[in-house]
C-alpha cells in the first residue's frame, strides 16, 4: 500500500501541473506537528489581533517566510516532533525539504499558545506557494496532559480555548494570504479548521475554497446552527479510515469517505497508514462494523451526562492518568485494552470522590457495551417500539 510518504518520494509534479489535493492537505496538515516555533520566532501585532487576543495567541509572525529545507535544524529535534508518532513527522519534514512538488512552498503566520492552567493547546502555520494559493493548516494533539483534557473538554463545553483560537487565527491571517485559500488538519486539527471555518464572517467564508478534515472529532449537538451546518456541507471534504474511533466522535453534519489502512483498530488515526492511489486516497465501501458499534457505545454513554457531571468524570479521569505515573498521554494509550482497568486501579491512589466518579462511569461505559452488543440495531428498533 502507497502512503503520503511513497506520493512525496515519487510525485514531483508541480502545483501547475497538478492542483492542489487532498493528499496534499493531509501532508501539510501533518507537518503541523512540527514545532515551527523554533524557527518562526513569535512577534506579537497588536493592530491585527488586538491585546486580549495577542496575549492569548503569543504570535502572528514574520512577514518573510521560510521554507521546509529552512526546518532541517538538527540542534531542535529532541522536541520539534510532537504527537504520537514524532519519528515519522520528522522523516515528513526531511521529504518535504526534498520534494520538487513543496520544496518552493512558504511558511508564516505560526501560532502556538500551552496554557496548562487554561487546559490550552493550539498551534497553527500557513503555507503560501508562489501567492497562488495558501493552505492553514491546525495542529492537531500533542502527548500533553494538557493537549487531550482540552480534546476531552470538547465532550461536554461548547467551545473549547483552542476553538476560539482557530476562529481568530483564521480572521487574521486571511489578509495576508493570496485570495485562494484552503483550510485543514488532522484530528483535532481538523475540529478547529471546521469550527474556524463554521464561525468565521462571510467575507473570510468566501475566501475558503476548501475545508479538508482528517479523522477529526465532531461537536456537541447544538453548537452548530443551522447556518453554519449548511456552510461546512458546501466547502468541506471528510475523510476518515475504515475503524475510525476519533472521527466518529460526537456530531459532524459533513458526509466521510472512508479510506483503507494499514493498521488495525484505534491505531488507524495514523494518517500514515492510510493508503494513497495516485492525487486521492484508496478508498473503503463504508466503515468497519466496529466503527460504528464504538460510536453508538460513546454517543449512548455521552448522553447519560449533562455538563457537570461530564466535567466531574473527565477531572476525576485525568486526575487518576497521574496518579497512575503516567508522564503523558502516550503512557495511557501503550496500555490498549487494558488502559480502563489501569485507570481505575490508579483511582485508588485518588480521593474518595474521584475514586467513586470514575469508578461508576467505567461501570456505565461497560452497561453501553453491554446494551449495544445484545441489543445491535434490530434490538434498538425493538426497544424503541416497546
Amino acid at each position: 500500500m502507497r502512503t503520503i510518504m511513497d506520493y512525496l518520494a515519487t510525485e514531483f509534479a508541480t502545483f501547475e501541473e497538478a492542483p492542489f489535493c487532498a493528499v496534499d492537505a493531509l501532508v501539510l496538515s501533518e507537518f503541523c506537528m512540527v514545532r515551527m516555533e523554533h524557527v518562526l520566532p513569535p512577534m506579537r501585532d497588536e493592530d491585527t489581533i488586538g491585546g486580549k487576543a495577542v496575549a492569548r495567541l503569543r504570535s502572528l509572525l514574520p512577514r518573510r517566510g521560510v521554507h521546509f529545507r529552512d526546518a532541517l535544524l538538527a540542534e531542535h529535534y529532541d522536541d520539534m516532533f510532537v504527537g504520537l508518532m514524532p519519528d515519522k513527522v520528522k522523516e515528513l519534514m526531511l521529504a518535504l525539504a526534498a520534494s520538487p512538488r513543496f520544496r518552493d512552498m512558504e511558511m508564516s503566520e505560526c501560532a502556538s499558545v500551552f496554557d496548562e492552567e487554561e487546559n490550552t493547546q493550539f498551534a497553527a502555520l500557513s503555507f503560501t506557494y508562489k501567492n497562488e494559493f495558501a493552505f492553514v493548516g491546525f495542529r492537531g494533539t500533542d502527548c500533553s496532559f494538557t493537549g487531550w483534557r482540552e480534546d476531552f473538554d470538547m465532550a461536554y463545553m461548547n467551545r473549547v480555548p483552542a476553538q476560539e483560537s482557530s476562529l481568530r487565527y483564521l480572521e487574521a491571517v486571511m489578509r495576508r494570504l493570496p485570495k485562494k485559500v484552503y483550510v485543514g488538519g488532522h484530528s483535532k486539527g481538523g475540529n478547529l479548521a471546521l469550527y474556524a471555518a463554521a464561525m468565521c464572517g462571510d467575507k473570510t467564508a468566501r475566501r475558503i475554497s476548501k475545508v479538508f478534515s482528517f479523522d477529526a472529532p465532531g461537536f456537541r449537538p447544538g453548537v452548530l446552527g443551522k447556518a453554519q451546518r449548511d456552510r461546512l456541507s458546501g466547502m468541506v471534504e471528510r475523510y476518515v479510515p475504515h475503524e475510525s474511533l476519533i472521527g466518529m466522535l460526537m456530531d459532524c453534519p459533513v458526509p466521510y469517505a472512508a479510506v483503507r489502512s494499514s493498521a488495525a483498530g484505534a491505531w488507524q488515526h495514523d494518517p500514515f497508514s492510510w493508503g494513497v492511489d495516485g492525487f486521492d486516497f484508496e478508498r473503503c465501501s463504508g466503515l468497519a462494523s466496529s466503527a460504528q458499534f464504538a460510536h453508538d457505545v460513546i454517543g449512548r454513554w455521552l448522553a447519560r451526562y449533562d455538563e457537570d457531571e461530564a466535567r466531574e468524570i473527565v477531572d476525576a479521569l485525568f486526575d487518576a492518568m497521574r496518579a497512575s505515573g503516567a508522564h503523558d498521554f502516550s503512557d495511557v494509550l501503550k496500555f490498549g485494552p487494558k488502559t480502563f482497568s489501569l485507570l481505575r486501579d490508579a483511582a485508588k491512589n485518588t480521593d474518595d470522590a474521584t475514586r467513586v466518579t470514575l469508578t461508576a462511569a467505567i461501570g456505565d461505559l461497560a452497561e453501553a457495551v453491554a446494551h449495544r452488543a445484545w441489543f445491535g440495531q434490530e434490538g434498538e428498533a425493538r426497544e424503541r417500539r416497546e
